[in-house]
């Protein structure tokens, strides 16, 4: 038998292979009847109709690779021709279809890779928490050692996370003094004080993770103290105070070194309200003092020679 014949001989075996296994697992797979109809019969064996529930799949032989597309026809369906010619058509099932894909899909591989010589599944990196934040928690965590053993690293809780007794070592209380678990609801602020509204997960350092939204960036990282509980007379918009005496400490050696004494005076008077008080400027605020205009050039000058960080009494 040369090459050629081998290779037809082994994919029409996997083929039969791949549609004796959906059978195994619940799917009903026909030749279609329409390409029978407008081809051959034996042009048409090389596909197969699947269905599963609301479950729609095509399996098709084809060159040098086996392919099987699924597709539901129910949900967030955008094109006129069916939810077959959508784009995203994963992200667009609901929860349980695609769960059901999820495991049609790691089932066939597995048998696969039992079965033949030569197929290697090879997991792809999960950068996202999205849609299975405990998948990436395990994969930023786990180490070699781990995954050759199939096991993972800290000790684990009924549903796969650390432990109670794995992140007791650790600050786990919020800034309202509760302690946070997996999967809890908290609000935290943004770096522009924006709120933001989300589930917790992990504790390992200290360090939570918050997932605030469907997109594989909507997650940071923050520590527990930075999370809390929400209450209706919160603004929407807050920059804690810190945030705001660093920018405004920036704009006005900004100001201070482009020479724009008039804008340097009301940042004076926005840093510190109350007066200035005798001291020595802070080495990231500039001095009025040391910077002279060029020759000719008529600018006012505050009254206050130096700028220096003020101090409430």
């Amino acid at each position: 038998m040369d090459n050629d014949a081998w290779e037809s001989a082994i994919k029409k075996d996997v083929f039969a292979r791949i549609v004796q296994q959906l059978n195994r697992m619940g799917w009903t797979c026909e030749v279609p009847a329409e390409m029978v109809n407008r081809y051959s019969l034996s042009f048409a064996r090389n596909y197969r109709s699947c269905r599963k529930g609301d479950l729609h799949g095509e399996l098709r032989l084809g060159g040098r690779h086996i392919e099987f597309a699924m597709w539901q026809e129910l949900h967030n369906v955008s094109n006129r021709n069916g939810g077959r010619y959508d784009f995203d058509k994963e992200q667009r099932m609901p929860y349980l279809l695609r769960l059901q894909m999820q495991i049609t899909r790691c089932r066939l591989r597995d048998y696969l890779v039992n079965v033949f010589d030569g197929y290697v599944f090879t997991p792809e990196r999960v950068s996202s928490p999205n849609p299975d934040p405990l998948a990436y928690f395990n994969a930023s965590w786990d180490g070699e050692y781990e995954k050759r053993r199939g096991t993972h690293r800290f000790e684990r809780g009924p549903d796969g996370w650390p432990s109670e007794r794995a992140i007791s070592s650790w600050d786990r209380k919020d800034a309202d003094g509760r302690p946070l678990s997996h999967g809890e609801v908290r609000w935290m602020r943004d770096r522009q004080g924006r709120l933001r509204r989300g589930r917790v997960y992990g504790g390992i350092n200290g360090m939570w993770m918050l997932v605030y939204g469907p997109g594989p960036r909507d997650h940071t990282h923050e520590s527990a103290r930075n999370f809390f509980t929400y209450a209706p007379d919160m603004p929407r918009k807050q920059v804690p105070e810190h945030h705001r005496k660093k920018r405004l400490q920036a704009e006005l050696a900004r100001a201070v070194s482009a020479m724009n004494f008039e804008r340097a005076a009301v940042l004076r008077e926005v840093l510190c309200p109350e007066g200035i008080t005798a001291g020595t400027a802070p080495a990231t605020t500039a001095t009025l003092a040391t910077v002279k205009p060029p020759r000719n050039l008529r600018v006012r000058v505050p009254a206050v020679a130096e700028i220096k960080e003020c101090t409430h009494g």
